[in-house]
Formats: structure tokens, sequence, C-alpha cells
């Protein structure tokens, strides 16, 4: 099985639940800009999107965006405090978070990193981001983690994406809940394994 990554990406959710589950895994560093892996494989030839993740499974086959892979592992795994099992309220509630992390916390930083994006565009998206990210905050008061006492899937993809407010210069002070958060999730050995992986802590 091959993880294709790229350092602090997004992939960095699925990097840390292949990690959580102790499931064996080669990670293909993956340069998203020129499209080449680091032993110089076009990537496009993997995911045709040309973004990462991107999961080769040992027969060739490949699965690709986040949540999906981080469930099949999950899955395979049969790691059932990080996924409940399918068909419960319990899964949905867990898809209905990962969702929320795509969409309204994933997609709402992406313009931020566009060097095409007008000043004033950033600040309008920055307004919109900054509304769920305040939800969030809202929402872990009183929690542990996301689904309430254990690590699940979200809380992967969340502490992913919430590390970009780094880069993107945003002030996560004023939502103690959410740092308290990722300070507890920073601490699990899966997560800090993951990062030193990817040259992201020491």
């Amino acid at each position: 099985m091959k993880l294709y990554y790229s350092p602090g990406a997004c992939s960095l959710s699925p990097h840390i639940v292949l990690r959580e589950t102790n499931t064996p895994v080669t990670l293909v560093k993956t340069d998203i800009r020129a499209k080449k892996t680091e032993d110089g494989r076009n990537f496009l030839e993997v995911n045709p999107r040309g973004y990462v993740p991107a999961l080769e499974l040992d027969d060739g086959t490949v699965l690709t965006e986040g949540p999906a892979i981080v469930q099949y592992v999950a899955d395979k795994a049969g790691a059932t405090s990080l996924a409940p099992a399918c068909g419960t309220m319990e899964r949905y509630r867990l898809q209905e978070w990962l969702n929320f992390v795509s969409t309204e916390l994933h997609k709402g930083f992406s313009p931020l990193f566009n060097p095409a994006m007008p000043d004033a565009g950033k600040v309008v998206v920055k307004e919109r981001l900054m509304q769920r990210i305040a939800a969030l905050d809202t929402h872990l008061e009183g929690k542990d983690y996301i689904m309430g006492k254990n690590f699940t899937l979200p809380d992967a993809y969340a502490f992913t994406v919430l590390g970009w407010t780094v880069p993107t210069k945003i002030d996560l002070t004023p939502y103690k809940n959410i740092v308290a958060y990722r300070e507890r999730i920073m601490k699990r050995p899966a997560v800090q394994a993951a990062m030193k992986a990817e040259g992201l802590i020491k």
C-alpha cells in the first residue's frame, strides 16, 4: 500500500489514520505543483486530478479523496474507535463531520493559498471561514474530540486543516476550545510520528 502525500497538505489526515491503525504503508512524497513523485513518476498517472492524497492498494487500485481514504483504512483495520460501524447513526454523524471539515473548513482555506485571489476576495473568504471556525469552537465546548470522548476520523482531518492557520496567519487564540483540542491531538503518538515523517516537526 502506498500513500502519495505532500508535507502538511490534507494528505496528513490519512497519514495520521494509517499510523493510528498501525497499517503498513509506503510513503511517496509528491510535488503537487510539478505533478511528480519523488522517484520521478508522473503523478497524473496515479491521480488524474493531480492532487493528494491518493492511496494505491497492493492490487494497483487507487483510492482518492481524504474522507473516503480514511474510512477505507479504518474499516479495513477494524478500528471501530476511529469509525463507528456502517449503518449506525454514529457513522452518519462521522460522515457529517468529515463533510463539514471538507467543504466548510478545507475549501474555506483554499482561496487563501491562491496567489491569484485578490486581497479583497481573501477578506470575504476569511470572514466566512472564521464563522465556521467559531462554530467548531462552540461545538467543542465540553468535549475532548469532535464526536465526544474518542478520537475519530474527523479529528485527524480537522487537526490537519486547522494547522493551515499558521501559514495563513489566522490567530486561533480567541478560540480556547480549538486551541486545547489541537494541543490534545498533537500529543498523540501517531500524530507526532506522522508529522515527523513528513518533516513538519523534529
